[in-house]
This record gives structure tokens, sequence and C-alpha cells, in this order.
């Protein structure tokens, strides 16, 4: 499915100023972090990661995936930035080697029970003081897609409230920073089901 989401996906940020605005302030805490390279961990087909590269920050921004296809076509369509295969749950990244960490639209898909060890991971491999930046659909109920653009699938969008992240985040060790939530948006290209939770946090600086 994923050449299909690049065409479902394309213009998708252009039309969420309120994403761009987030990403950018996650851009502009991860420069300051001292030139260690940032993860777009869940990048999916990449649009994304070369967002962040493309604000001319000086971000030595990468993604990863555990789909192999979807890597794929992220090296396809962004050719001139790098793209690894991996999970969350185990980066194989050395321990404090981040400056920033975004997971953005890819915890959905880790089952609740999972998802302590991935924010741990994320403490491991982010950098003192260095910032990871949470996007997610809000709800307490999961969803099940089972066909998407004409292909049998079956795919699970754990939604979440802000505040649970946030519980699980603090016990993983992370500074939360702040909660956003916002109403969904129900006209546009890309109308919502659900409104959208976004939770900044930061793994705390050495004393």
């Amino acid at each position: 499915m994923a050449p299909g989401y690049v065409d479902f996906t394309r213009g998708e940020l252009e039309a969420k100023p309120l994403e761009r605005a987030l990403l950018s302030a996650f851009a502009e805490l991860a420069a300051a972090g001292g030139g260690l390279p940032v993860a777009d961990v869940g990048c999916g087909t990449g649009r994304v990661t070369a967002h962040l590269h493309a604000l001319g920050r000086g971000l030595d921004v990468f993604g990863f995936a555990l789909s192999p296809r979807m890597v794929a076509v992220a090296r396809e369509e962004h050719p001139g930035l790098r793209f690894d295969e991996g999970s969350m749950l185990d980066l194989g990244l050395p321990d404090a080697s981040l400056g920033g960490l975004l997971a953005w639209y890819s915890t959905i898909h880790v089952p609740d029970e999972e998802l302590p060890g991935a924010f741990a991971e994320f403490h491991r491999v982010l950098a003192p003081g260095a910032h990871v930046q949470l996007g997610f659909q809000v709800g307490d109920e999961p969803l099940r897609y089972t066909e998407a653009w004409g292909l049998e699938i079956s795919l699970y969008f754990h939604r979440r409230q802000p505040e649970r992240i946030a519980e699980l985040l603090r016990g993983a060790g992370l500074e939360v920073r702040s909660m956003v939530w916002r109403e969904r948006d129900t006209d546009g290209p890309f109308p919502e089901r659900t409104p959208q939770g976004f939770v900044p946090a930061r793994r705390p600086p050495a004393v």
C-alpha cells in the first residue's frame, strides 16, 4: 500500500498550519542540540523527514520504518536523504546518540503493551536535553482497516488520550513539555475522524 499512501498524503502538511508550526518548533529545539542526528521514527514514505530537512536548520535528519516497502518508496521519493529499516522497539543506535526524535503518527501502530518499551528506547537513544515530538489521533478505542486502495490489509490505529501518552513518557523518564489537543478538521482536502494530539517531551538535561 506504500505507493497509494504517497498519493493519499501528498500536500497534507501544506494544508495543516498548526502541524507545520509544531514541526518547526521541534526542528528549532533539535538544531540547538549540538549537531547530533535527528531520527524520524516510523517515517513511512519519508514526507515528514523531507519536510524537516527542507526547513533549513541544518538538521542531520534520517528516517526509520519497519516496512521494507515504505523504506524503498521513501528512498525513491527523497533520494538525497537516508532511510533505514528498523523498529522503534529496538532502534539499533548507540545510547544518547540523537539530538532529537520525531514519532509523527507512528506510535499509533504500536500495541498498548509495547508502548512503554518504545518510550524507554526513545529515552535511551536521546542525548541528555534532547527532545522528542509525538503526533497521534485522540480517542479511546482502536480503529482497524481491512481495505485500502483496493488491497486487503489488517492495520490498527491505536487512538490515545494526550494525558495517557504524557503518563507513559514520564514513566520512561522523559519530561513532558506540553500537551496540544485540537479538534478534528471536517472540511478541506484532509477531513479527519478524530481530534489530534501532540506531546513534546525531552530527556532531562545532565546535571
